[in-house]
């Protein structure tokens, strides 16, 4: 067993996070332990995933990825509470890997002791929050995929991993978010692997210029789409 360990986080079966633990155990990195919450905001966000990532490939269940594997999984009602705490700190994890979770909070962060890594399906610090894809497309921003530490911020904390990806014109915002969703796994697996050679290394954030994202509105969303149909998003390949 490597000595090493890192435990995943995630809400039940989300496709964000299936994806990037198929990536990880892909490469040989199998968590300590998965830690799931579930819970109606799980439910709820597996289901948005999986429409904003409509008519592309999603990654087995978790149940398919970890069938003859003797890796513990453990469901929890909320990630930020009493259940979640005690087991984290039973586990004793070096690091905290999370594959689409609910915010987390400090006393959770803290546990730990290399911190936490998330991927973040946008680039940083220029796309903070929520739907990133989206608010990319709405702001001219190029789409990318960045893998960071977590901090009491959101989407503030030091950078591992960040890279570019290629948009062509006639690419759907259903491709775009399926696109970060890979790289996001891509990334955190490279990071997971410099962490294990003792070689991550850390770069802080500078400042945004906008402000951190919420969840956009039917109005934004329409502007999103017509950007696309009219091929006026200024960061295409072609």
């Amino acid at each position: 067993m490597p000595s090493k360990q890192f435990v995943f986080m995630v809400l039940e079966e989300h496709p964000y996070g299936r994806e990037m633990l198929m990536q990880l155990m892909e490469a040989e990195h199998y968590p300590m332990a998965i830690i799931e919450e579930a819970s109606d905001i799980a439910e709820e966000e597996k289901g948005k995933f999986l429409e904003r990532i409509m008519g592309h490939r999603v990654a087995p269940t978790f149940t398919e990825l970890l069938e003859g594997k003797d890796i513990p999984r453990y469901k929890v009602p909320h990630h930020n509470k009493k259940t979640c705490r005690l087991l984290l700190q039973e586990l004793n994890p070096d690091l905290g890997v999370l594959g689409g979770t609910r915010i987390i909070r400090d006393r959770i962060l803290r546990i730990p002791q290399d911190g936490m890594l998330n991927s973040h399906p946008g680039l940083l610090p220029e796309v903070r929050g929520s739907a990133s894809p989206a608010w990319s497309v709405y702001y001219d921003i190029q789409i990318g995929s960045t893998c960071h530490f977590i901090d009491p911020g959101i989407d503030t904390g030091d950078i591992v991993g960040k890279r570019e990806i290629s948009i062509h014109k006639g690419d759907t915002y259903e491709k775009m978010c399926w696109l970060t969703l890979v790289e996001a796994g891509a990334l955190m697996t490279e990071a997971v692997s410099s962490w294990r050679n003792g070689e991550l290394e850390r770069t802080p954030q500078g400042e945004s210029d906008h402000p951190t994202f919420r969840v956009p509105s039917d109005e934004i969303m329409k502007i999103v789409y017509q950007k696309l149909r009219d091929h006026t998003y200024k960061h295409y390949v072609d």
